[in-house]
């Protein structure tokens, strides 16, 4: 488990909880009654779990879904949250089988059933949306659901198998709501998860209210939330400081995060060690400027990490060198052992041995928000200066940029992710696997077959040497440019208890912890 940093301060000299056990004033009823604000830019891309594989979107699903297992705060083993129980049988890793809690319900009272679970996974795979969750099950073969047991038979083994349940992928919808073979539309939500989609207006905000028929992991009844919707995280600064949200979550601007004043004012500052990470990905399709691997080695040879780090971002991340983090069994550092300083000379030779025109024009895309535009900047700063390059810098809103992506209009551009599940799988999977998620083209057989090896042990520090290999292979081909790994930030008001449980190193975003006291 990743070790947590929490700094708190409270001036209005009322105890709150700093960890879990800790004694805690309860709120009353009335104070429960009023809504609690809750600020963000993360946005929802989709309200079918079918469709979306986003945080802003899996955020949303971990309050409304159930999934056959869930995540608790601080606990990096899953445990049974719409199942009774789960396990391996067979001892081969390559069967899974759950059995249905058998006192559930969706919000619109009908039972949850077994035909429910095997629907929602077969339609997830069917649709196959270019943004959807569907990469995440490469070896998920066949669903059988024969009562309340549900079975997941596996082409391989997959010991990371039971995580990946856990997460946005693994919501149960109601079959008889959802069509078979398309994303259902409109701003409802049929689950049984903790909380009901009360009100949503996209891009907006989201009134959630607890599900008095919810039965599972989470044993705690919250209060009604609202969730506000900004489109940058400048706008979010803005509502926080003016007090129109109680709780802020992803992402003030970097700048004000460095300079928060712990002794000022009646409020919490929560930080902790993150896993959200933010890399550089190329377009490799066949026929695709980035195809040529000397052309995307010369750009990792000519990358600054630390003058992004303490200009765009100042100072509140830090330099990555890995395709996974600190923090994750098998971390390594296999790009700065390969590019340990900016080197255009050695840029150069790359382009000139591989006979290479320059300057080399490409387009570099980003999602549309005033730091990303200021790290867009660097970048093109940084390789424009080299004089190796000539960079097109392109901006789009997070749902058209999501789609250009994964069209191939863009030859690079940079996405943040955070981890589905605490595991290094969630890092090379679904990033350097065939058919990943970042949707350029990518395939390797050789990093195919060491995801295999590592998906096998169940003791996970046995996969150390094989994600080591990945990450060496990943320096060599390089598909992607790691840039910087984060921490997490929460703020909220003085009258706010459970707000350090959103920073919990996954996609559970457990609304519920949050009181007002």
């Amino acid at each position: 488990m990743r070790s947590i940093r929490l700094r708190i301060l409270i001036t209005c000299g009322v105890l709150v909880a700093t960890g879990v056990g800790a004694w805690q004033v309860l709120p009353s009823d009335d104070v429960r009654t009023h809504p609690i604000t809750v600020g963000t830019t993360d946005e929802v891309t989709s309200l079918d779990p079918a469709g979306a594989y986003d945080a802003g979107s899996w955020a949303m699903y971990s309050n409304v879904f159930q999934s056959l297992l869930t995540f608790k705060p601080g606990l990096t083993t899953p445990v049974p949250d719409a199942a009774r129980s789960c396990r391996f049988t067979g001892g081969k890793l390559k069967t899974y089988q759950c059995e249905l809690r058998d006192d559930l319900t969706f919000a619109s009272g009908r039972k949850v059933t077994g035909e429910d679970v095997k629907y929602s996974f077969e339609r997830m795979l069917r649709i196959k949306t270019d943004i959807g969750p569907q990469p995440l099950f490469p070896t998920l073969k066949s669903v059988v659901a024969e009562g309340r047991t549900v079975t997941f038979n596996l082409s391989g083994r997959d010991a990371t198998f039971p995580q990946k349940l856990a997460t946005g992928a693994g919501s149960i919808v109601d079959r008889t709501q959802y069509p078979p073979k398309a994303l259902r539309e409109g701003n409802t939500v049929d689950g049984s998860g903790p909380y009901i989609l009360k009100e949503y207006e996209p891009g907006v905000r989201a009134r959630l209210e607890p599900n008095p028929k919810y039965k599972g992991a989470v044993t705690k009844t919250g209060g009604t939330v609202v969730i506000k919707y900004f489109k940058d995280s400048e706008h979010l600064a803005s509502a926080w400081k003016t007090k129109a949200v109680d709780v802020t979550h992803r992402q003030l601007p970097p700048q004000m995060l460095s300079t928060l004043d712990d002794t000022k004012g009646d409020i919490q500052i929560h930080e902790a060690d993150g896993a959200e990470i933010r890399n550089l990905n190329f377009n490799v399709r066949p026929g695709s400027l980035m195809a040529e691997k000397a052309v995307r080695q010369a750009v990792a040879a000519v990358i600054d990490r630390p003058k992004i780090v303490t200009g765009a971002y100042h100072g509140t991340v830090e330099p990555l060198y890995s395709l996974i983090p600190r923090g994750f069994t098998g971390h390594s550092t296999p790009f700065f052992d390969a590019y340990p300083e900016p080197d255009p000379k050695r840029a150069e030779k790359l382009l000139k041995d591989a006979d290479v025109k320059t300057p080399v024009k490409f387009t570099l895309g980003f999602r549309r928000a005033a730091t990303y535009a200021a790290e867009a900047a660097e970048l093109q700063r940084q390789l424009e200066g080299s004089g190796l390059f000539q960079v097109e810098v392109v901006q789009a809103d997070w749902a058209d940029f999501q789609k250009a992506y994964a069209g191939g209009r863009y030859d690079a551009y940079t996405v943040g992710w955070l981890p589905d599940f605490p595991d290094a799988d969630n890092f090379t999977a679904p990033l350097v696997g065939t058919d990943n998620t970042l949707h350029n083209g990518f395939s390797s057989k050789k990093i195919d077959s060491l995801i295999s090896s590592t998906q096998q042990y169940g003791d996970r520090a046995r996969s150390t040497p094989d994600f080591e290999a990945i990450q060496r292979e990943v320096a060599r081909d390089v598909p992607l440019v790691p840039l910087w790994q984060k921490k997490e930030y929460v703020l909220s008001t003085g009258d706010i208890a459970g707000s350090q449980f959103l920073t919990n190193g996954t996609h559970i975003w457990p609304l519920w912890e949050l009181d007002r006291i």
